[in-house]
């Protein structure tokens, strides 16, 4: 049974303002929507984060939305969480529409945000029991919660310290435990682990397992592969507003062009390298884009010399190489022409 349903979600920021005083400009001061990638936030220009969006997650699923920035993940889980109108299309949380019964989701869901967002004023205690005041939950039962889920989480002994004492990975547990005190059945989790370091990130991702474990549906944004591969049951890959592919990680692998993909960064356009490159034995797949030349082969090593060797004979000096195994990268790359990162 679907937890979470979207059906031709769609998201349009109106187009960002000339900022007064600019050359050109003459318009007033303005800013660029949220979620907007930069290359596409002119003025002028409408800014589409999601462009029909279809998108399920089962009851008790660990969901993974992968993507590079501003590929619309963040204004996906904007709308599903209620902060975010959609410009049209439906979405339903635990059967519920989003739009007609926002009260309602918010009831049902735990939200970490992308950047922990605490009351800065308050110690770590105070900030979990003012958040259960919002749902009307009982002082007492706040307190035991409360000292529960700190506990859980590793962080019990920092109860009274203020929120700037703690450091980013006990502030983002913070976030973890202020979700669960109300009970949510769904957990919606954005970046969840931007900016920590490798121990605090490795940390994160147990306790992300014990919640999962617990029964609860957890939705994740992310864009490290790594982070979707490893924790997630099921991921969508998203790009541009577009779901591009949604299956479990072993499955999405699987689809990646054969072969190892090599990158030679060089210093020039590759563009009329392809041909040649494609007669060179062993070669599946050859791509220009810019002044990187992608290359698909089963022997990647016995490949690059002659790859080497070609660049030279075009004019060309290779500054860089990089060789990827068959993985949810070479996966994204070979269906947006473009690196996750």
């Amino acid at each position: 049974m679907a937890d979470i349903v979207t059906s031709g979600l769609r998201k349009i920021y109106p187009a960002p303002k000339q900022r007064r005083g600019l050359p050109g400009s003459g318009g007033p001061l303005g800013t660029i929507a949220p979620g907007a990638r930069s290359a596409s936030a002119q003025p002028g220009r409408d800014i589409v984060a999601l462009n029909g969006l279809d998108l399920q997650v089962s009851d008790g699923e660990f969901f993974g939305l992968l993507g590079p920035n501003g590929a619309g993940k963040t204004t996906t889980i904007g709308i599903l969480t209620t902060r975010v109108r959609p410009s049209g299309g439906e979405a339903r949380v635990g059967g519920i529409d989003v739009m007609l019964d926002p009260v309602r989701v918010k009831q049902r869901i735990g939200v970490v945000p992308q950047r922990p967002n605490p009351d800065r004023s308050l110690t770590v205690r105070e900030n979990m029991l003012f958040h259960a005041a919002y749902f009307g939950i009982p002082a007492n039962v706040a307190q035991r919660r409360s000292s529960e889920l700190l506990d859980m989480l590793g962080i019990g002994d920092r109860g009274e310290a203020k929120v700037n004492h703690l450091s980013g990975g006990q502030q983002q547990r913070l976030m973890i435990a202020r979700a669960l005190v109300h009970e949510p059945e769904i957990l919606f989790l954005d970046e969840p682990t931007v900016g920590l370091d490798p121990q605090a990130r490795l940390a994160l991702w147990e306790i992300l397992r014990s919640l999962h474990a617990e029964g609860r549906t957890i939705v994740m944004t992310t864009h490290y592969m790594d982070e979707a591969d490893k924790l997630c049951e099921r991921i969508g890959i998203v790009d541009q507003g577009k779901l591009l592919v949604c299956d479990t990680p072993n499955a999405l692998k699987a689809r990646a062009p054969g072969g190892t993909m090599i990158e030679l960064t060089l210093d020039g356009p590759t563009a009329g390298l392809e041909p040649g490159t494609l007669r060179l034995p062993g070669v599946i797949k050859a791509e220009s884009r810019g002044i990187e030349l992608v290359v698909y082969a089963e022997r990647a090593g016995e490949m690059i010399p002659g790859l080497i060797r070609l660049a030279e004979e075009a004019g060309r000096t290779v500054r860089d190489i990089r060789l990827t195994e068959p993985s949810l990268e070479t996966l994204f790359v070979s269906l947006t022409g473009r690196k996750l990162d």
